[in-house]
């Protein structure tokens, strides 16, 4: 039986990701944002420490959708060996997620409306884990095909049950 290390994964989303992802956080922390300041302006006596608050809460939704896809992309990597696949995730705690080739079960890739404007897609690895698949997220459409193309070969060549 041979050791297989893992190293620290080399790849990273497409660089497109981050206004994918930029877009994505805006869509809901606009109307947050705005849902603030109209109750504020609405349904209060508009009271200035208020209006403060108001106006630090929508402009912290704001920068929050500028500031946190910019530390997801620095964070979030991925890997493809020979033996598995295998994801790293999070800001503060660092999340693993491994899967064995003689483990897999499925390969999709999936592009939604916006990740097409964009020229994105992502794969998805589905093994027998009962901690669900793992997914690569925002990659160049093409890379992604190819992507799967290769996990399809590896785990068609790869002895084992997939259960």
């Amino acid at each position: 039986m041979s050791t297989t290390m893992l190293r620290p994964p080399r790849h990273r989303a497409d660089p497109r990701a981050v206004a994918w992802w930029t877009v994505q956080w805006l869509i809901l922390m606009v109307p947050v944002a705005g849902a603030a300041v109209a109750a504020y302006w609405l349904f209060t006596e508009r009271p200035v420490w208020l209006g403060a608050v108001a106006g630090v809460f929508a402009a912290g939704c704001l920068a929050l959708a500028v500031v946190a896809p910019r530390a997801s992309y620095r964070v979030e990597r991925w890997e493809v060996t020979d033996q598995a696949v295998y994801t790293r995730k999070g800001w503060l705690t660092h999340t693993w997620r491994v899967a064995p080739m003689s483990r897999i079960q499925r390969v999709d890739t999936a592009r939604g409306p916006v990740q097409r404007l964009f020229g994105l897609a992502d794969v998805t690895v589905t093994t027998a884990s009962s901690a669900g698949a793992v997914k690569i997220e925002a990659l160049d459409h093409e890379v992604a095909a190819e992507l799967a193309e290769r996990l399809t070969a590896i785990t068609q060549a790869t002895p084992g049950d997939a259960t």
